[in-house]
């Protein structure tokens, strides 16, 4: 008797070591791994836009990138060529290149 519930007590914990190893897995799996390549996207959108690139920022506005540094870029806002802004880069949401832009108005 006493034998039967020490082997219990074994198998129970290594049960208990491979639970914990699969909720791991599975948490990985589940946000860390997708988040990472949500980053990956975004940095590269980053360093793939360009001069004349339509972009959205995080807080709404659309507007065209006219300057461009390595943190930093120069977005004009509406029509008056007179609103043009500095702002970093992680500011940036949505990028739209320039050739996307014409190719797309083209199919209208």
């Amino acid at each position: 008797m006493i034998l039967a519930s020490a082997d219990g007590g074994v198998m129970g914990g290594g049960f208990m070591i491979i639970w914990m190893v699969a909720i791991i897995g599975l948490m990985y799996f589940m946000m860390i791994r997708p988040q990472k390549k949500e980053q990956k996207r975004v940095q590269s959108m980053l360093n793939e836009m360009g001069v004349g690139d339509a972009v959205v920022t995080t807080g709404g506005f659309y507007g065209i990138i006219i300057d461009l540094t390595e943190e930093d870029v120069i977005v004009e806002f509406g029509n008056n060529k007179n609103c043009r802004i500095p702002m970093r880069k992680a500011a940036i949401a949505e990028v739209e290149k320039q050739s996307d832009a014409i190719e797309s108005n083209d199919n209208k």
